[in-house]
């Protein structure tokens, strides 16, 4: 550490972590605006918290795979919070954001712009729809920023079109919902067959069509167009991220008709 700098503390490395989920990895840089907000909210440089942020990358699992080093002198507490945070993605991601309303001297609400109308005004009730919509939000955010807003499938990238879909279902696995290998940035069409099993992506990342689609007499020339021209192909990876293969076999063999 250079003389003058001080230690990070967990918060500090609490809200490093939740930027570094919700931003491209190509984007993490000091001249990126959300780094300069975060840098401000804490009292540190914006090319503290990039360098903090590419510390990150070097634990980041799915950045190994591929290949791909962050910086080397990750701190022990780095790492402790890392997994902290990775073990915990039921828990941690809302946690982080309402540390970042704290923060922000704000409410976790309002910086996920949840309309006040829209909810009870207290209770129990209240506080399990906010949670519920705070982690939809971050879970989102994550998967657009993993794939930099493409759609896995067909590369389109308009983000008001694309979904951040569940590779195993929200219902059936509980503690995943928010892990962001358990999810895909997909348009709705092929999110909405990737659901109804005929669609599905092997552990290799190569798009498999189902039979249903591929047999079907009718409507050819449309189902080629939009599902048949991309059987066999690869998708497009995310940056980080990548998709984890134990869920991706679970929809191979449970949810995908052949």
């Amino acid at each position: 550490m250079k003389q003058g700098q001080s230690l990070w503390t967990r918060e500090e490395l609490i809200l490093a972590i939740n930027l570094y989920c919700k931003i491209p990895f190509g984007k993490v840089h000091k001249s990126n605006t959300e780094v300069i907000h975060l840098a401000q909210l804490i009292g540190r440089s914006p090319s503290s918290v990039a360098y903090k942020l590419v510390n990150f990358a070097s634990l980041d699992p799915s950045l190994k795979e591929r290949g791909i080093k962050g910086a080397q002198n990750t701190s022990k507490l780095d790492k402790e919070i890392w997994n902290e945070f990775y073990n915990n993605w039921d828990e941690l991601p809302f946690e982080s954001e309402k540390l970042r309303a704290n923060f922000e001297h704000s409410t976790v609400e309002a910086i996920n712009n949840i309309e006040e109308a829209d909810l009870p005004k207290e209770g129990k009730i209240r506080e399990q729809l906010v949670k519920v919509r705070v982690n939809q939000s971050f879970f989102r955010s994550t998967i657009l920023a993993a794939y930099n807003s493409t759609c896995c499938i067909t590369g389109l990238s308009n983000p008001s079109l694309l979904i951040a879909g569940h590779i195993k279902p929200w219902a059936v696995d509980e503690v995943n919902r928010l892990n962001p290998q358990n999810g895909i940035a997909i348009n709705a069409l092929h999110d909405k067959a990737f659901e109804s099993g005929l669609l599905t992506i092997t552990p290799e990342f190569k798009i498999k069509i189902s039979s249903k689609i591929k047999d079907q007499k009718q409507d050819r020339e449309t189902l080629q167009n939009y599902f048949i021209q991309y059987d066999k192909k690869n998708i497009f990876l995310p940056s980080k991220f990548l998709p984890a293969r134990e869920f991706l076999e679970y929809h191979n063999k449970e949810r995908f008709i052949s």
